[in-house]
């Protein structure tokens, strides 16, 4: 029979103002008020230097001096209304513990700018003269600034609080697996997280013993375990049970746990994927937890995306008069159209028309097949270093990749990228024998990418897959902007072009 005695240690001797800030509802309430300052301190601050500019005079007191509308009051109050129910939908007030530093910039610069966007769409909309844009610049950088700073600061001062026994949860893991005591060493090794673990809860099953060398005792089992909650402080209950073996009890513990009104978190690993990153969302107000694997996402997804189209309309517009000279001469040097459009394998899987200048003769496709028992390179891909087909003008497309340009309308539509793995005839498709190789079908394909800059066609097919898959695991705007400067010496070099 589980005896249930635990007790925290007594809290050691503290100020009135730690005890303040250990309280959570007296940091919401500085949250929102020290928000709200920021944004009347960064409107007026933009407003002094754009009116000290537009004026000439750097005089605080004329500034302060200017007449305001009481219609543009009442639209200040409402926006600064607006600014907190911003914050509030952004999730900037609840608790961000376990919360990495990254996610907490990224969350706090993505509602500063959708305050400023609010800010923009009303100077737009009621002809507000002084929200000029140097205004919004200023105003965005001030209030993301400020709130950035505070929130690192009070980040910063909360860990060293926790590390001296203030703003402590209790925790109780249920499960002993070895997932269990990963978990618990994890938590053990943070203690800047302000977690207090108490034990586990578990049944008969006692797995290899690994969870006692964690130092914690399993304090409580299943059928005791509402008793428990009942006789002492728990904070949180963290479920590391498998669901298929332990769901009757995984649903009992959940439903405890609401009725007692203490926090539950389970491990969104529920099938022990290897690759695949997880994260919760909603559809129609209900939770779901995401599987997923591609990485490009997200606000970085949108600005790959704007770059996509603002680069190919420049590219188009820019490189027009060598592109209708390309044009002229395919169709000069020999019979045919001028473009080429095949049938590609594009976002998970989504088949589009691929275009490229015509690097061969009209009917090079009906005489692939003959051609079949002289493919030089490994897995489903048909190359040739001295392939028949090739026009005498073709080769020279082939080799400065100049054939490839017309993708740039691809690119425009949003079939391809710029950057991303190599777009794939539907017959090289067919060949895939590994379903991992077809993960590189989850990001868009691109102009160029990994393999294009790693050596092309010189690159065997397994190198090609790895590279594709080492892309999409490691994507960011960076290697995006890295693989582009590293295209044109590429081509420059020809290297394994054919």
């Amino acid at each position: 029979m589980f005896r249930f005695n635990i007790r925290p240690p007594p809290k050691p001797p503290v100020s009135r103002t730690i005890d303040m800030l250990s309280n959570r509802q007296t940091l919401i309430s500085a949250y929102r008020s020290f928000d709200i300052l920021t944004a009347v301190f960064s409107f007026a601050l933009a407003g002094w230097v754009t009116h000290s500019i537009q004026n000439g005079d750097l005089s605080i007191y004329a500034y302060l001096d200017m007449r305001m509308k009481a219609q543009n009051v009442g639209l200040f109050l409402l926006f600064i209304y607006l600014w907190q129910f911003i914050f509030l939908e952004s999730a900037l007030y609840r608790s961000r513990r376990l919360s990495t530093r990254r996610e907490e910039v990224y969350d706090l610069l993505k509602a500063t700018s959708k305050g400023t966007l609010l800010l923009c769409i009303a100077s737009l909309a009621f002809n507000i003269t002084m929200i000029t844009p140097l205004f919004i610049l200023l105003f965005w950088a001030s209030t993301s600034l400020i709130c950035l700073s505070g929130r690192l600061f009070l980040r910063r001062l909360l860990e060293w609080l926790r590390l001296r026994g203030r703003n402590i949860r209790n925790m109780l893991i249920v499960g002993t697996n070895e997932r269990a005591v990963r978990l618990c060493r994890n938590i053990e090794s943070r203690p800047e997280l302000g977690y207090r673990l108490l034990g586990y809860v578990d049944g008969d099953w006692r797995g290899n013993g690994v969870f006692q060398k964690t130092g914690y005792p399993i304090i409580s089992d299943f059928e005791n375990f509402p008793a428990f909650l009942r006789a002492n402080a728990v904070d949180e209950v963290i479920l590391c049970l498998p669901v298929k073996s332990f769901y009757d009890q995984i649903c009992s513990i959940s439903h405890t746990c609401e009725e007692q009104g203490i926090l539950v978190r389970y491990l969104t690993n529920l099938f022990d994927t290897k690759l695949a990153r997880v994260k919760a969302d909603h559809i129609e107000g209900e939770p779901v937890i995401c599987q997923y694997t591609g990485s490009i996402e997200g606000w970085q997804a949108g600005i790959k995306r704007l770059c996509d189209i603002v680069f190919s309309s420049m590219l188009l517009l820019g490189l027009s008069p060598l592109l209708l000279l390309i044009a002229l001469v395919v169709k000069i040097t020999s019979p045919g159209p001028v473009l080429f459009v095949q049938e590609r394998i594009g976002l998970n899987k989504r088949r589009f028309p691929c275009y490229k200048f015509r690097s061969m003769v009209s009917d090079a496709e009906n005489r692939q097949a003959a051609l079949e028992s002289l493919n030089e390179v490994s897995g489903p891909v048909f190359k040739i270093e001295n392939d028949p087909r090739i026009t005498d003008i073709g080769r020279i497309l082939r080799k400065t990749s100049m054939d490839e340009l017309p993708q740039l309308i691809n690119v425009l539509k949003g079939e391809m990228s710029l950057v991303g793995p190599r777009a794939l005839p539907v017959r090289d498709y067919n060949g895939f024998r590994e379903d991992w190789h077809r993960r590189r079908f989850s990001v868009r394909p691109g102009i160029t990418g990994l393999w294009q800059v790693s050596g092309r066609s010189s690159v065997s097919f397994e190198r090609w897959m790895e590279l594709d898959m080492r892309y999409i695991d490691q994507w960011s705007l960076w290697l995006d902007a890295r693989i582009l400067a590293q295209t044109i010496p590429a081509v420059l070099r020809g290297t394994g072009a054919c």
